[in-house]
């Protein structure tokens, strides 16, 4: 693969799963008390966490996916996006196996989307490709590119 296809593929990935952050933050976004709720049934947070958990995570996911989209600090905010997804997949995971069938809350109240292995293995390539991103320079587009040139 050439260097100018790598930089577009990376760009591609890079705005792909910022997007996918904005809109799963977005969607969470006025509904914390539902969020709450769906976090609480994963029975893996202790409930004290729960509550801040749900008010925080939409801001961190549209902040993230912001960074991603626009080229931003692209490498922490793709370290971060790797984290948050193996989390969200290891959770996932976590359910599945303990027999749970329930609502991933990952697009918000109206997601349908419950834990299954798909869902597992869905998150499993979301992470690959949010590695991707980390491991590379940020693409084309990117501010940081822009940034680096300008100083």
């Amino acid at each position: 693969m050439s260097a100018n296809a790598l930089r577009i593929a990376v760009l591609i990935v890079r705005v792909v799963i910022g997007g996918i952050f904005i809109v799963a933050g977005a969607a969470k976004m006025g509904h914390f008390a539902e969020f709450a709720q769906q976090i609480a049934a994963f029975r893996i947070l202790p409930q004290p966490l729960v509550a801040p958990m749900a008010v925080l995570m939409p801001f961190v996911e549209i902040v993230v996916g912001a960074c991603l989209v626009a080229g931003f600090s692209t490498r922490v905010a793709a370290w971060i996006a790797v984290a948050l997804l193996f989390v969200f997949d290891v959770a996932i995971a976590s359910a599945v196996v303990r027999g749970l069938h329930l609502n991933c809350g990952c697009f918000g109240p109206n997601d349908a989307t419950v834990t299954t292995w798909a869902e597992v293995g869905r998150d499993a390539i979301f992470v690959v490709l949010a590695l991707l991103v980390a491991l590379r320079p940020p693409g084309a587009l990117a501010l940081d590119r822009r940034m680096r040139n300008a100083s």
